[in-house]
């Protein structure tokens, strides 16, 4: 693991530690963004070779996770939450449009729940956004991007149901 790695993940666990909540969250977003203003740090957490997914840090004892996104072509996910779990977004390269919904129908395991725009915004280079329990919205990148997530459990072992446009 690289310094600035295991720096970041010391940070998020006694940030989490001491606030676990919204607060703390608001606390990694503020830190992210200032990680990734040096281009050094970005290149530590997100080299070009990275895939679109990778993880590169699981706590032991909180469960986040710190993930390293790097997309070579544009991407768009459909609206989704975190389950019962919170992410931060945060942009190292390029830019990504996020959407922001309300729900109009509750999901089931049966049929996709039903969502309408709430808001459109720009994560930039520099930018972290914090998606709390519950929040939907849906990322696109029209061309080459790089985050760094860090998501409250490593949402690859977590059940979704999901949400489509009414």
């Amino acid at each position: 693991m690289s310094d600035i790695l295991t720096s970041l993940a010391q940070d998020c666990r006694h940030i989490l530690t001491d606030r676990p909540g919204p607060e703390g969250r608001g606390k990694i977003a503020q830190l992210l963004e200032n990680l990734l203003a040096d281009p050094a740090n970005v290149d530590a957490l997100v080299p070009l070779s990275t895939g679109e997914r990778e993880l590169l840090y699981e706590d032991p004892e909180l469960g986040f996770c710190i993930l390293a996104h790097n997309y070579d072509s544009p991407k768009t996910s459909p609206p989704h939450d975190h389950g019962p779990s919170w992410a931060i977004y945060a942009q190292a390269r390029g830019e990504t449009e996020m959407r922001d919904y309300d729900k109009i129908e509750d999901a089931s395991a049966s049929k996709p729940g039903k969502v309408q725009v709430k808001r459109s915004y720009r994560l930039t280079p520099g930018v972290a956004h914090v998606y709390n329990e519950g929040d939907l919205h849906s990322p696109t990148s029209n061309g080459p991007t790089s985050l760094v997530r860090i998501e409250g459990t490593d949402m690859s072992k977590v059940k979704r149901f999901r949400y489509e446009l009414a």
